[in-house]
């Protein structure tokens, strides 16, 4: 990764740090905010990440060359006028981005989002978004995408739920440019959250993959079954219940016990 020409195409980053090898770089990011001296936006990526995280205590996995980064920014440059996002909202946010980003190399497949943080190409997963806000000024976003690397070194269990970028081509794919895209497409979407959200939640909505399915969503020891509605332009979930249309913000979906 030429870090100098990444800086020159993306002039909004204030600092970058890549690394070949990296436990987590949510890990390293956090760090880096604890420290307190570098400026935002700062972005820290690695060519391979051995211990990447997901939500709770899911682990993500990330085989050699898939795209894993963490961006550090300032929610009120982007929301100065409606406080800081939280998820599901800003995770959401980043799926749009990330979307974007990817569907010019895939014209031919469904696209979409799986709430409240995941990219998925039909109904496996090809990108997964953790969100970690640490105070008003300081939010972690981590993308985890799968570009080039490959089913055959992934996980037995996994492979038949996650696809790549580079399987689905039978190609590998131009890492360099499709960070400067996705991080082009990430600092739009952002903006978006910003200047029009009601536009941006139209988009939450228009993507959401899980339309129609029943689902069953977990919130501690509570559990609601519904069908799927879409997703609400605030990013809640929408599930057609027994008690009627509920919208949710938090919680595990499942579609296994239905």
């Amino acid at each position: 990764m030429m870090l100098s020409e990444l800086r020159a195409q993306i002039p909004w980053l204030r600092h970058v740090e890549w690394h070949e090898q990296l436990g987590s770089t949510q890990d390293r990011a956090r760090e880096l905010v604890a420290d307190g001296t570098l400026p935002v936006p700062f972005l820290i990526g690695a060519d391979l990440q051995i211990g990447g995280r997901g939500r709770g205590k899911h682990r993500w996995w990330t085989g050699q060359g898939a795209l894993a980064m963490s961006l550090v920014v300032d929610p009120t440059e982007f929301t100065a006028e409606r406080g800081s996002p939280l998820p599901p909202q800003l995770a959401l946010a980043v799926g749009v981005a990330v979307c974007h980003a990817v569907r010019g190399l895939l014209p031919l497949e469904n696209v979409g989002l799986h709430w409240p943080n995941d990219v998925y190409v039909g109904q496996r997963k090809l990108s997964g978004i953790l969100t970690e806000v640490l105070s008003p000024r300081r939010v972690i976003i981590g993308i985890g995408l799968n570009s080039n690397n490959t089913l055959d070194e992934a996980p037995t269990e996994l492979r038949a739920t996650v696809v790549t970028l580079r399987d689905l081509l039978q190609v590998p794919v131009d890492a360099e440019a499709l960070l400067v895209t996705l991080l082009t497409e990430l600092h739009a979407a952002l903006r978006l959250l910003h200047e029009q959200p009601a536009e941006l939640g139209r988009e939450f909505d228009a993507l959401a993959l899980q339309r129609g399915q029943m689902l069953l969503l977990r919130q501690g020891e509570q559990h609601q079954a519904g069908r799927c509605r879409g997703i609400a332009a605030d990013g809640g979930l929408q599930l057609e219940t027994e008690a009627g249309l509920r919208t949710f913000y938090s919680g595990t979906l499942s579609s296994e016990d239905l």
